[in-house]
C-alpha cells in the first residue's frame, strides 16, 4: 500500500514508510488513560508524505531515518491532514 491508496477512518493493511522527522513528544491524560504521543513525517516509496503518529514507547523506540512497517493500523484525518497509526490492534516494526 502507498500513501496515495490511504482513505480517512479506514484500515491500514500494511504500509512501508520511511520516518522523515519527528516532532517533540507530548504527554497526555484523558479518560482512557494517560502517556505519551507524537507525530512524524514518513514518507513511502514514491516519496510522498503521511503523519505517523507513535503512540507512548514508540516515541523511543522509532527515529529519524528508520524504514518501518506498519502493519493492521487505521488512517486517520486531522484538519485535512491524512494520520496513520497503530491504533488498537497494530504494529509497527522496523525493517
Amino acid at each position: 500500500m502507498l500513501v496515495k491508496d490511504l482513505k480517512p477512518r479506514t484500515s491500514v493493511p500494511e504500509i512501508e514508510l520511511e520516518i522523515v522527522s519527528k516532532g517533540d513528544v507530548r504527554e497526555f491524560a484523558n479518560e482512557r488513560g494517560s502517556g505519551k504521543v507524537c507525530s512524524a513525517a514518513a514518507k513511502d516509496s514514491d516519496g510522498t508524505e503521511v503523519v505517523l503518529t507513535l503512540w507512548n514507547e514508540q516515541c523511543s523506540d522509532f527515529n529519524e531515518g528508520d524504514k518501518v512497517k506498519l502493519s493492521n493500523g487505521w488512517c486517520s484525518e486531522f484538519q485535512g491532514t491524512l494520520q496513520v497509526s497503530t491504533g488498537r490492534n497494530g504494529t509497527l516494526e522496523k525493517i
